[in-house]
């Protein structure tokens, strides 16, 4: 009898001790905003209709030079500035509290819902949940690149949005509320023309705004939440659920319209994602600093970046870098 319970308690010991192996890691680190960077990724810069260094996809700029804004009831004239900015970071998690970018392992307590992980059906992986993170990430503004009179990001650092305490975001139901459209773009023939976008974007172009229910490869953009219906890597699904958490933004008023022509003097409110003023380069586990993929549109494939991005243990939490076109008006 001694025998028999020895043999169940180590039995049980050596369940915990692999559970506990087999838990995920926070592989949180704090981006380095010098090192781990993709600084080519802020060109084209245009004055006017003049591009610099257009070796990246560039929405459209107004052409004349000089722009108006009021300020009061005074006029002022600027000049039409385009450029790409670092604006916004997003972390994508496989467990709660995980805040990916910044560094932070934080426990939630009765907000952690428990880890997201991979399910499984018939032995093979057919989708994932995530936790994730939205920041506003003015990093421009911080390090003093630019002249301040360029009317680029003037918020401070802060978290916008954390997905452990809100109860919408782990259930597709619930979160219909926020995007009732989604019922009209759940049929096969709505989704085949998401493979253009995949195409247009993967060959070096942005995103399609009129195709605002696409993620391009990534398949549909909906639903606006943590939930990814087909998991081919922690890369794709991890730029389907930042794209998702974007959009979520920009449903909620969070996010505005920065890319315009004419040049506009404020953002403005965008409730649907314009997918064409944004690219994306991923920061974590290990960051894509350089190449024509460092940062992809939105809807490109993932293929480019994908090696040596995912690994057991310390590499199954993502980070995301959102760049953001920004067309404004220089006093």
């Amino acid at each position: 009898m001694k025998r028999k319970f020895g043999g169940v308690l180590l039995a049980i010991a050596m369940l915990v001790s692999t559970g506990q192996e087999a838990q995920a890691k926070c592989n949180a680190k704090f981006l380095n905003p010098i090192t781990e960077i993709c600084w080519d990724c802020i060109f084209p810069i245009s004055v006017g209709g003049l591009s610099l260094f257009t070796n990246r996809p560039d929405t459209a700029n107004q052409s004349f030079p000089l722009c108006l804004c009021w300020q009061g009831i005074l006029p002022r004239i600027g000049l039409s500035i385009g450029l790409w900015e670092p604006a916004r970071l997003v972390d994508v998690a496989n467990e709660a509290g995980c805040f990916v970018n910044m560094g932070l392992d934080m426990d939630f307590g009765l907000f952690s819902l428990g880890t997201s992980s991979v399910t499984a059906s018939n032995g093979a992986d057919n989708g994932s949940s995530w936790q994730a993170h939205y920041y506003y990430y003015p990093l421009i503004s911080w390090l003093g690149t630019i002249v301040d009179g360029l009317c680029l990001e003037t918020t401070v650092f802060d978290v916008a949005y954390i997905s452990e305490i809100d109860p919408l975001w782990n259930n597709i139901e619930l979160n219909n509320l926020l995007n009732p459209e989604s019922i009209l773009f759940a049929n096969p023939i709505a989704q085949a023309a998401c493979a253009a976008e995949c195409v247009k974007a993967s060959s070096g172009n942005l995103g399609m705004d009129i195709l605002f229910w696409c993620n391009g490869c990534q398949g549909g953009l909906y639903p606006l939440a943590g939930q990814v219906n087909n998991h081919y890597g922690g890369v794709m699904a991890s730029q389907s659920v930042a794209t998702r958490l974007t959009a979520r933004m920009h449903r909620l008023l969070l996010a505005r319209d920065t890319a315009s022509v004419p040049t506009r003097c404020q953002p403005a409110i965008a409730p649907i994602i314009p997918k064409s003023q944004y690219r994306q380069q991923i920061t974590r586990p290990r960051p894509a600093v350089r190449g024509r993929y460092a940062c992809a549109p939105i809807g490109a494939s993932t293929q480019f970046i994908d090696a040596f991005r995912e690994f057991p243990f310390r590499g199954e939490s993502f980070g995301w870098l959102m760049w953001r076109k920004r067309n404004c008006c220089a006093l």
